[in-house]
């Protein structure tokens, strides 16, 4: 697949929820996010608690954190992916790091066991495939990790993969559900992931972090593990369900449950089609897919024609239309999130007629996923202990900051209410795997073990997953 090159630039309230704000050290993991930018290059042909701040990087494509691991450390910039639950990084014997001797890998960083006094290997089973059907396969290992940027919090043991063939130049730090980790595809149990294991070690309170991607213009955002920054949305959070998938808790998924059109244009409007839908919320997809029949009325509203000769994904609109002052509306029960044309309208890239594309495209099924281009106008505080999102309207550009601490238990999200009567979409279980996306190629239930495009056995007679891109997988990513 073709890779993109990178131009390298979280009220005390203690009770039963044991919600704690500690103003001098909030027991907080803080990844300071900052924006990339990118172009496409010829393809490989192959592929005590502290708060402690960490710096992840914004692109329009993807969202990279620099983590270190081995003893002595190594240094990382890695994808950071809520939708995925794998930390892994490349080795120099990958393919996609010796290519022509480019150095694709060489920012993101490589993996050396045998510099690490502190490696453990475990087994040769770490084998994950994206939508897109881009993949990683090699050695799982534990081995000591440290993040945070100004104190660095360090943690032994943790699990991860060590990838001698991978179709990304960069590594992904996967911070979803344990239950979705690369290894239960074959069927091995669960292991701790980051986020768990920062629960464990005592570090945070308990699995639970906040996403601030701020504006497409920005060159700052924050993954807040463990907290709350009040200071970065508006109004209050309010907490819905996550719907289980094949009977279990794996991905992030919500049901959004209307979607509208407002602003000066006159064209204000309300949409039906598809709704309610379950939707997918991850921070590793650069735009976001409706179901096909909401695209279409959404195109049309909007006025946007779509090419039939264009890449799935792809659709260009005048670059004009980011000066706009309507807004799509998502409505999630009784939260609504406005997203400003300006989040939906792109770079396009030497592929693009118009300069630009929109950040809005169709899914093959009824469930949609909502990646950067909607995560940016949202505040999103994921609850993995008790299985909730909180939503809030983002405060675009703010410059001040106030972490509360979440403690352990129910509804130990501060500031948070519960919806009233959530509206709740069909069991996303019961719909396809494939959605459109960008790269061109089939998006199909991921990640799974087994290699590209495969599925286990494990998983043999099971409703494959609804899925559409990591982000770095809509266009494989490649530092430079």
């Amino acid at each position: 697949m073709k890779t993109l090159a990178l131009l390298l630039s979280l009220a005390a309230h203690v009770a039963a929820i044991e919600l704690v704000n500690r103003a001098s050290s909030p027991s907080t993991v803080a990844l300071q996010l900052q924006r990339r930018h990118g172009r496409r290059p010829v393809n490989p042909h192959i592929t005590r608690r502290d708060s402690v701040p960490e710096t992840l990087s914004n692109e329009i494509i993807a969202y990279t954190a620099r983590i270190s691991l081995g003893t002595g450390p190594q240094e990382f910039i890695v994808i950071v992916d809520t939708g995925s639950s794998d930390l892994w990084v490349n080795t120099l014997q990958s393919p996609i790091c010796s290519y022509r001797d480019a150095g694709l890998c060489g920012p993101g960083g490589t993996y050396d066991a045998n510099a690490s006094t502190t490696y453990t290997y475990l087994n040769s089973d770490f084998n994950i495939s994206y939508a897109d059907g881009s993949s990683a396969q090699g050695d799982y290992a534990t081995d000591t990790v440290r993040v945070g940027q100004v104190t660095q919090q360090e943690l032994t043991g943790l699990q991860f993969g060590i990838a001698y063939q991978s179709t990304f130049p960069a590594g992904i730090l996967g911070i979803g559900y344990t239950a979705n980790v690369a290894q239960t595809s074959t069927g091995s149990g669960p292991y701790h992931n980051l986020p768990q294991l920062l629960v464990d070690q005592g570090v945070i309170q308990s699995n639970a972090y906040s996403l601030w991607l701020d504006d497409i213009n920005s060159n700052t955002g924050s993954l807040l593990f463990g907290g709350v920054d009040t200071d970065k949305y508006r109004g209050s959070l309010q907490t819905l369900p996550v719907q289980q998938m094949q009977g279990e808790y794996r991905h992030f998924v919500i049901t959004m449950s209307g979607l509208s059109l407002s602003g000066g244009s006159g064209r204000n409007r309300s949409f039906e089609q598809d709704l309610p839908a379950a939707v997918l919320l991850d921070s590793g997809s650069t735009i976001t897919y409706l179901p096909q029949q909401l695209t279409d009325e959404v195109y049309a509203a909007l006025g946007i024609e779509v090419d039939p000769l264009a890449r799935p994904g792809y659709v260009d609109v005048d670059c004009s239309l980011a000066e706009s002052e309507e807004t799509l509306n998502f409505a999630f029960t009784s939260v609504t999130i406005s997203v400003p044309m300006s989040e939906l309208v792109l770079p396009g890239g030497r592929s693009s007629r118009t300069g630009c594309m929109f950040g809005i495209a169709s899914a093959d099924t009824t469930v949609g996923l909502f990646g950067d281009t909607f995560l940016r106008s949202a505040y999103v505080v994921y609850d993995l202990d008790n299985n909730e999102i909180s939503l809030a309207q983002t405060n675009f550009d703010a410059t001040t900051s106030s972490v509360v601490e979440i403690g352990r238990g129910r509804d130990s999200v501060p500031g948070a209410s519960a919806v009233a009567n959530p509206v709740q979409a069909p069991d996303p279980q019961a719909v396809g795997p494939r959605l459109g996306a960008p790269s061109g190629s089939t998006a199909s239930a991921s990640p799974v073990g087994g290699g590209t495009g495969s599925t286990s056995a494990a998983n043999e007679g099971k409703a494959a997953v609804p899925w559409v891109m990591l982000g770095c997988g809509v266009v494989a990513l490649a530092f430079a």
